[in-house]
């Protein structure tokens, strides 16, 4: 089977709809020897090369005027070893794919994201995760990868084989080379039980420290212009299973937290003062709830309203007094946000640029309704981040740059000298990646 190129091709949007380039080809490779000779045959024609996953980044990280790489073709596992504990899967394979066979296989991740509909290599390279107290992002689970690179050779690497290229290519931004293929530490399924329930943001702020260490994976919602937080605690558990039923699951997560979230999202953009009162109910719509399932199916949850997010990752000591600012800072000015504040955790990790990497961390994360204006809340808010050192994730909004990055990634210094090496002619850069790793 054989790649498919467009000539001229058309304007590729980001899922977010704020991102749009206009490649001067699209290559669907159909095997890693297919994808180095379009890399190697983009270095003759003086082009640059980024591989787009779904679009789910909010940055231009995948954006390019150059080849466009499409992954759709590299999809699927080439091998599970269950004495080793691991997976390894082609680069184009969306998380929703992988977690669906990693279930019939009786396997899983030991952690992941809330949202599945990115790949791998996308959710890795931007560094994707969901929350935990000792375990990690996506790319953490990661003990090999292939990789190629800018004179379309490929590389395998991991701690025993190129381990510096190990160390920064979980988290490579699309900066070292093109992934191809991904190995992941996995364990046989098991049982989560998540545990949601409304705590006010004076309560939650207040027994931060019991609830991050009294469960293995706990997160919340705080709801700008209210005192209201929704919690949750997912644990281990010996079961039985017990699925949120299929009325409820439909009435809870496709009606309120997406049916009418968009409504009331509709509503708040065409008036923007009737979001406080939109947000007082939202934030008591969801009920209290137990339900008992595998963990794909506790950690992850359908996203159909579109927004656009900022996160920054501050180190887990910071957390509470970084959130009663920004709380402070909504409730006096006259921003009115419709869409809830996301809490999470992850303990250190040692991916070169990571934003967990050397410390335990944790991640705020706010969005705006798509199409609302977000500049004047996510400037206010990334003061306040970057007033305790914050690390923005690199697939979401920031105004960050290299300068910034030198300062708060002790390691930053290693990841571009290895750029320097791996791609001295920059043949994977964009503008983003000008601005966040410096020329």
């Amino acid at each position: 089977m054989s790649s498919t190129v467009s000539g001229k091709s058309g304007t590729w949007r980001n899922w977010a709809g704020n991102v749009t380039a206009r490649p001067a080809r699209e290559v669907t490779p159909a095997s890693v020897e297919e994808l180095s000779a379009a890399v190697r045959q983009a270095a003759e024609d003086g082009l640059r090369v980024k591989a787009v996953g779904t679009g789910h980044s909010f940055t231009a990280a995948a954006a390019t005027d150059g080849v466009l790489i499409r992954p759709q073709l590299l999809t699927g596992i080439r091998k599970v070893d269950r004495e080793a504990g691991t997976v390894t899967v082609e680069a184009g394979t969306p998380l929703k794919r992988l977690n669906l066979a990693l279930a019939r296989e009786g396997l899983s991740l030991t952690n992941m994201g809330d949202i599945m509909e990115q790949t791998v290599s996308g959710a890795v390279s931007t560094g994707t995760h969901g929350t935990g107290r000792d375990s990690a992002s996506i790319a953490a689970q990661i003990t090999g990868l292939e990789l190629v690179t800018a004179d379309g050779s490929v590389l395998s690497c991991s701690e025993k084989e190129n381990p510096e290229v190990f160390a920064a290519a979980r988290v490579g931004i699309g900066a070292l080379g093109i992934i191809t293929a991904i190995t992941f530490s996995v364990e046989p399924t098991f049982l989560l039980t998540a545990r949601e329930e409304p705590m006010s943001f004076d309560e939650v702020t207040r027994s931060f420290d019991e609830l991050f260490a009294e469960n293995e994976h706990f997160e919340f919602y705080w709801f700008p212009h209210t005192g209201n937080c929704n919690t949750k605690r997912n644990n281990r558990s010996a079961g039985p299973e017990r699925p949120v039923g299929t009325v409820r699951g439909l009435f809870e997560d496709e009606f309120l937290s997406n049916g009418v979230f968009q409504v009331a999202n509709y509503v708040g953009r065409a008036v923007p003062a009737s979001i406080p009162s939109i947000a007082r109910i939202s934030s008591r719509a969801l009920s209290a709830r137990t339900y008992t399932d595998i963990p794909y199916k506790v950690f992850t949850s359908p996203r159909r309203v579109r927004f656009t997010e900022m996160e920054f990752a501050v180190p887990r000591e910071a957390l509470v007094e970084t959130l009663r600012e920004l709380k402070a800072m909504v409730d006096r000015s006259p921003l009115r946000i419709s869409f809830p504040v996301e809490v999470r955790t992850a303990p250190a990790d040692d991916i070169t640029l990571s934003t967990a990497s050397g410390r335990d961390t944790a991640y705020i994360a706010v969005h705006m309704f798509r199409g609302t204006p977000y500049q004047a809340y996510f400037s206010a808010a990334e003061r306040i981040f970057t007033a305790h050192e914050g690390r923005p994730h690199w697939g979401k909004v920031h105004t960050r740059d290299a300068e910034y990055f030198a300062d708060v990634y002790p390691r930053f210094g290693e990841f571009t000298e290895l750029r320097d090496r791996l791609d001295p002619e920059r043949r994977f850069a964009n503008d983003y990646l000008r601005r966040v790793l410096g020329e």
